[in-house]
């Protein structure tokens, strides 16, 4: 008898049939029950880049792309974004829930003090090159920290010892990603302010030096608490998933965080929003934007106008739409309109929200066009916006590898192949081979 609540697939070589359970979500498409494929029908399920593929369950990030809805624990990103700040939506992401006011303050205050770096890290910076990508100086520096909090003194599998990972992470991420720039700049590390905001105390140390404080106003703390937010967490995306996959290993968390880390360097996913800066060096002008975007409607053209449209939401980036008010805001307050880089950027925006070729294909200016404009409007190096991303999805990363500790049936990741290179072949001795049969595998000396 075939259950209703599942699936049939056919073998068509043999005729055999394979019935699997339907999962079904609160959101979102079903899930066929494949974890026992292989054991049913002695093959493997092909999905590169496992786009097909739901690796686990979730009770935290929830992505409708066709809508362009984001949710966190299902409040909508738009209301997380316009009525909190960037700790309470770590809280609720890690709880479950939002905090109440004692909760918000206790949780504030723990991230308040955990923020100093043991001074022997301090040490570690100076074993860098001054030309060091910030993200090269983040993994290191975040995978050292599993010397300082290791299995010796932690047991991370324990409520406490998971609190342990997640408070010093969150706490310390600002300090480090502010001092690898400080770094960078040959200036002197700034430690933290215990009386500031998150968002104002990360400014702070990016920003101050010994023979000055800089105070960064209101709408400059305000756009960089909002880009947290709307970075915090975003599914099962890439650099998640490697999070997950070290983690599932039984891999120090700290060690987990910076594989997160060395996985959103890459330009397809974490530096996208530098791409955005520089395509707008690349076009330079005004009088230049008609001939790029010429290019971009050319398929046979390599150009592509970088920070619009989404390979997720096909109609809209909620996180766009906030964020735009907020590019906008702090491009008025610093005059930026003036600023041949910020004016190119805007007209470019406005020919992509009127152009029927954009409007058509539903190329939109996307999260990352508004947080470069934004990062760079801050003050802040290309180099940089990849690490701030870091320090955003810090949360995201921390809270998965928290729910998968706890939820989830604590398995080790072991993805499958098709294999196609030689089948066993005879093992010819050094001697007897036949040079002619060897290809050259390098061009040239390495």
């Amino acid at each position: 008898m075939v259950k209703k609540n599942s699936i049939t697939i056919t073998d068509n070589t043999t005729g055999k049939q394979f019935e699997f359970s339907i999962r079904k979500g609160t959101c979102g498409p079903d899930v066929a029950d494949l974890s026992s494929f292989y054991s049913k029908t002695g093959m493997f399920l092909y999905d590169p880049g496992f786009t097909s593929t739901a690796s686990c369950r979730s009770e935290i990030t929830f992505i409708d792309g066709d809508k362009g809805e984001l949710l966190h624990r299902g409040y909508k990103i738009e209301d997380l974004a316009e009525g909190s700040d960037y700790p309470e939506v770590c809280y609720l992401l890690l709880n479950g829930e939002l905090p109440d006011e004692s909760k918000k303050k206790q949780f504030t205050n723990i991230l308040t003090n955990h923020t100093m770096l043991h001074e022997q890290i301090l040490r570690f910076y100076s074993g860098f090159r001054r030309d060091s990508h910030p993200m090269a100086i983040m993994v290191g520096i975040v995978g050292a920290l599993s010397s300082f909090y290791s299995e010796k003194t932690h047991d991370f599998s324990s409520i406490e010892g998971k609190w342990v990972a997640v408070s010093r992470l969150l706490a310390k991420m600002p300090t480090i990603a502010a001092m690898a720039y400080k770094y960078s700049l040959g200036q002197p590390f700034i430690y933290p302010k215990n009386d500031a905001s998150y968002s104002e105390n990360f400014l702070h140390m990016l920003f101050s030096t010994p023979c000055g404080e800089t105070i960064p106003s209101k709408i400059k703390i305000d756009a960089l608490d909002k880009l947290l937010i709307l970075h915090a967490d975003h599914e099962q995306n890439a650099s998640t998933s490697t999070v997950k996959i070290a983690g599932s290993s039984g891999a120090n968390p700290f060690a987990c965080v910076a594989a997160g880390v060395a996985s959103l360097w890459g330009p397809a996913h974490g530096g996208a929003n530098e791409s955005v800066i520089r395509m707008l060096y690349e076009i330079k002008t005004e009088k230049n934007i008609e001939k790029f975007i010429k290019k971009a409607k050319d398929k046979n053209d390599p150009f592509r106008l970088m920070g619009f449209g989404h390979r997720v939401y096909k109609n809209h980036d909620p996180r766009a739409n906030v964020l735009r008010k907020y590019c906008h805001s702090l491009l008025e307050e610093m005059n930026g309109i003036n600023s041949p880089l910020f004016k190119l950027a805007t007209k470019l925006e406005e020919i992509a929200l009127n152009d029927d070729y954009f409007i058509s294909k539903k190329l939109y200016p996307n999260v990352d066009f508004y947080s470069g404009i934004i990062l760079k409007a801050l003050g802040l190096p290309e180099s940089m916006f990849t690490v701030i991303f870091a320090v955003a999805r810090t949360v995201g990363w921390i809270s998965q590898w928290k729910e998968m500790n706890e939820l989830n049936s604590n398995k080790i990741s072991r993805p499958r192949q098709l294999y196609v290179g030689k089948a066993s072949r005879k093992f010819i001795s050094l001697n007897k081979r036949n040079r002619k049969n060897n290809k050259k595998m390098y061009p040239g000396t390495i």
